[in-house]
C-alpha cells in the first residue's frame, strides 16, 4: 500500500488574527501538500478554519460564542475554505486531481457502517490522486455528550488510524513541545522525541490555544496519544518555509516527534478502542490487569471485582482497575447479570455452575489496551 500522510492544519495557520482566510498561507500549504503527492505519498488534509473564515463574511464583528451562530459562520466559511483550497491546488499545477470535501462528526465514527463507508470513499479518492480535505461538520455537531472533536486534533488522529497512515503531522504555531511555555520562559528547552506520553508530558502541555482556534498543545498531545495507540507515529510542529513539510515527514522537522512501536489496528479494533460508545464498566483486580496489559490474555471471570451498567453480550464496555483508571475496552460475551453471577469465580467453577458458550468475558481478539 502506498504510504499515507495525514496533515492537520489549524485555524490560526490559515486565517488572519481578525478573521477571514489568508490566501497566501493556503497557497503555501497547498504547494507543500502537492509536493508530497509528487513524491509518491497519498496525502490527506484535516483542516480547521470554517468558522474563522466565515464569521466576518456573515456579518459578525468577532468570533461568535453561541452554538447556532458558530454553526451559521461555519456554513458560510466551509464553502469559502474549500474554494480557496481548490484554487490553490489548481494553481500549483501538479500531477494530482484536485481536492474533495469530506465532513465528519463523532457520530459517524461511532457507527460501524458509516465509518466503513467513509473509509471506502477516502480510499477511492486516494486511488484517483485526489486530496481528501476533511473537516468536522460544524453545522450539525454539538458539544453535548463530548461529541465534538476539539479543533480537529482528535479528528486528525482518528483519520490517521482509519487509513493506517505512515505519519500524522499536526501543524501549529510553535515548533513542538517545550519543557515550559517558551513565550513565558526563553530558557525553555524543546523536547525532540517522546516515546511515551506520561502524566508529566501532559502537565507540560498546558492549556490555552490561539484566539482564532480552539485547540491548545494539550489537545494536540491527546491526538498524538490516540495516533500512537493505533500504531501511527505523530509530529507536532511548525511548517513555515518551502520544504518544511517534507523535512517533517523525513524526520528533520521543527517540532516534536511522538514515536510508537505498536502495529496499526484493524478497523474492528479501532472501532472498539476509539469510536464505540461503552455501555458499561467492568472493574478488575491487579492480576487481571497484569494479564490483560502484559500477558496478552483474555479477561476471565476470576479477575472481575465489580460491574456498572446494564449491558448485553456483544456490547462494548470500558475496563478499569480498582483505582478507577481506564486500562482498555472490549466486546463482552456475557450480559451484565451473568457477569455479576460469575465474577470472582474460577473457570472450573463457572463451568460447573453455568452453561456458557465462551468462558472469556472479553476475548483478547476483541480487546484494545488504552492504558
Amino acid at each position: 500500500m502506498t504510504e499515507r500522510i495525514v496533515v492537520k492544519i489549524g485555524s490560526s495557520s490559515l486565517t488572519s488574527d481578525e478573521g477571514g482566510l489568508n490566501r497566501d498561507r493556503i497557497s503555501f500549504f497547498a504547494n507543500e501538500l502537492a509536493a508530497l503527492q509528487e513524491r509518491g505519498y497519498q496525502v490527506l488534509l484535516v483542516t480547521s478554519g470554517a468558522v474563522a473564515a466565515g464569521f466576518r463574511r456573515i456579518g459578525y464583528e468577532s468570533r461568535p460564542k453561541l452554538v447556532h451562530q458558530k454553526q451559521a459562520a461555519a456554513a458560510v466559511g466551509q464553502a469559502l475554505l474549500m474554494q480557496a483550497y481548490q484554487e490553490a491546488f489548481e494553481a500549483y499545477g501538479g500531477t494530482g486531481n484536485g481536492v474533495a470535501q469530506i465532513l465528519l462528526t463523532r457520530t459517524d465514527f461511532s457507527n460501524q457502517r458509516r465509518i466503513k463507508n467513509a473509509r471506502l470513499t477516502i480510499e477511492e479518492l486516494l486511488r484517483q490522486r485526489t486530496v481528501p480535505i476533511i473537516n468536522e461538520n460544524d453545522t450539525v455537531a454539538t458539544d453535548e455528550l463530548h461529541m465534538k472533536f476539539g479543533d480537529n486534533d482528535t479528528l486528525s488522529a482518528l483519520v490517521a488510524n482509519l487509513v493506517q497512515a505512515k505519519h500524522l503531522i499536526i501543524l501549529t504555531d510553535t515548533d513542538g513541545l517545550y519543557t515550559e511555555d517558551p513565550r513565558k520562559n526563553p530558557a525553555a528547552v524543546r523536547i525532540d522525541r517522546v516515546a511515551q506520553i506520561s502524566e508529566d508530558i501532559m502537565k507540560i502541555a498546558g492549556g490555552a490555544g490561539s484566539s482564532v482556534g480552539t485547540g491548545g498543545m494539550r489537545s494536540k498531545i491527546e491526538a498524538a496519544r490516540i495516533a500512537m495507540r493505533g500504531g501511527v507515529p505523530a509530529f507536532i510542529g511548525r511548517v513555515t518555509e518551502p520544504g518544511d513539510l517534507r523535512l517533517a515527514v523525513d524526520g528533520y522537522g521543527r517540532g516534536t516527534y511522538f514515536d510508537t512501536s505498536l502495529h496499526t489496528l484493524t478497523m474492528k479494533k479501532q472501532w472498539v478502542g476509539f469510536h464505540s460508545q461503552p455501555m458499561g464498566r467492568i472493574i478488575v483486580d491487579d492480576g487481571a490487569q497484569k494479564a490483560l496489559l502484559q500477558g496478552g490474555s483474555s479477561l476471565l471471570p476470576v479477575g472481575i471485582r465489580a460491574i456498572e451498567g446494564d449491558f448485553h453480550s456483544g456490547d462494548v464496555v470500558e475496563v478499569t482497575n480498582t483505582s478507577e483508571q481506564t486500562i482498555g475496552r472490549g466486546v463482552v460475551n456475557y450480559d451484565a447479570w451473568q457477569i455479576k453471577a460469575v465474577a470472582g469465580l474460577s473457570t472450573d467453577e463457572v463451568r460447573r455452575r453455568f452453561e456458557v458458550s465462551r468462558i472469556e468475558v472479553i476475548h483478547r481478539d476483541d480487546w484494545v489496551t488504552l492504558s
